[in-house]
């Protein structure tokens, strides 16, 4: 397969939520197929992605990574005063870098590649409509009851005792002190912890804290891939993230890690080097719907 040569940008983006994000632009030199927005995982940076992303525009596809507000390139001043959360990634992040996307190629099809949290939250964007299609990772409510055990019991201590003690001691979460990723906004934490505790994650907050969301309007389809190795994006919380987006064209599939030669895919390593053979099934969706 011959593979195109790709332009690297690394480009700021303005939100309405008064921040501004750091972001990556990969640019191929022919004509795209489509134009791919990669939304991260909670606390992850936009370098985590990069290889990945760099695998996409070879392909022929026009991709942007970000850091979330808070994150990474995208931290203003100190953590403590950020108060940035779930919420504001979904609202005004995302649909910020949609925009951006859009205007760096314009007059194709656009696509949202979802690990975990950037999955989750697309349905708080009031511009989703311009999405094509989805392909979440590793995407699912994380329940925490619905994880086995002795993971189960790990996740419990970081939502109900690490998270609290570190934003009261803090005034952020230490994520990094125990290899969870970037240290995050006390809001982001809060919010990750209230929605892990309960069905369907943002779902909790319906009513409440999330007043005004676009869950029932996504009719897009989307594939959803775990692992079969993943203590938390289990079938059963995959399930329970799906049930959120009622009206979605939902294809799931899990990944045995064997049939593909390799010992571990779990929550993290989709979008690992080592383990690239698993990403042609990115570029098999995207094409299909480009």
């Amino acid at each position: 397969m011959t593979t195109a040569d790709v332009q690297v940008q690394e480009i700021h983006i303005p939100t309405d939520h008064q921040a501004t994000l750091a972001a990556t632009l990969l640019i191929p030199t022919v004509d795209v197929k489509a134009a791919v927005m990669i939304a991260p995982a909670t606390g992850i940076k936009r370098q985590f992605y990069q290889n990945f992303a760099q695998y996409l525009a070879e392909q022929g596809f026009g991709v942007i990574t970000f850091d979330n507000e808070g994150i990474g390139g995208s931290l203003d001043g100190r953590l403590k005063q950020s108060n940035a959360s779930l919420i504001s990634w979904g609202r005004y992040d995302m649909p910020a870098v949609l925009n951006q996307l859009i205007k760096a190629f314009p007059n194709t099809s656009y696509h949202l590649v979802g690990h975990s949290a950037g999955g989750q939250l697309f349905g708080l964007m009031p511009n989703h409509h311009k999405l094509t299609s989805v392909f979440n990772v590793a995407c699912s409510s994380g329940r925490i009851r619905n994880m086995a055990m002795p993971y189960r019991a790990k996740a419990m201590y970081f939502m109900d005792v690490f998270i609290p003690l570190s934003n009261l001691a803090f005034g952020f979460t230490k994520t990094s002190r125990i290899g969870m990723g970037e240290d995050l906004p006390k809001q982001v934490a809060k919010q990750w912890r209230d929605w892990c505790n309960g069905a369907g994650y943002i779902k909790t907050a319906f009513g409440n804290t999330v007043q005004t969301h676009y869950y029932n309007d996504v009719t897009l389809p989307a594939m959803w891939v775990n692992s079969s190795d993943d203590d938390i994006a289990n079938n059963a919380n995959v399930a329970d993230m799906i049930r959120v987006f009622p009206n979605m064209q939902a294809i799931t599939k899990t990944l045995q890690p064997h049939e593909y030669g390799l010992k571990h895919i779990g929550h993290m390593k989709f979008f690992s080097r080592q383990n690239h053979v698993l990403w042609q099934l990115a570029v098999d969706w995207l094409s299909d719907r480009a």
